[in-house]
């Protein structure tokens, strides 16, 4: 069974960082694109950042609203996930999603989300 756990959403003023984090377990993690959703109230969710096993270089790709601000990395030793998150902004407030799957939109499986809330 595979299950996937974030960690480190929480309150932050404008301008400050996050850094988010995505535990897995119950596969072989090295072998999966993995990515981080958002869903703000209102909005269609966004993927704002994927990173691909090392088999594709790990190459990653950030959505246009968080290229230059956010960076995603990943630790196959550990099966673990980050989201460096920084110059955080009000927009930014919504529920951050890990998820693993296949090439730049992975969705085979899901974390359970983490608030993360900007203040202006």
């Amino acid at each position: 069974q595979v299950q996937l756990v974030e960690s480190g959403g929480g309150l932050v003023h404008s301008g400050g960082s996050l850094r988010l984090s995505c535990s897995a377990s119950g596969n072989i993690f090295s072998s999966w694109s993995m990515g981080w959703y958002r869903q703000a109230p209102g909005k269609q969710r966004e993927l704002v950042a994927v990173i691909r096993s090392k088999h594709y270089g790990g190459e990653t790709k950030y959505s246009d609203s968080v290229q230059g601000r956010f960076t995603i990395s990943r630790d196959d030793t550990k099966n673990t996930m980050n989201l460096q998150m920084n110059k955080l902004k009000p927009e930014d407030t919504a529920v951050y999603t890990c998820v693993q799957g296949r090439g730049w939109e992975p969705r085979d499986y899901w974390g359970q989300g983490t608030q993360v809330t900007v203040s202006s």
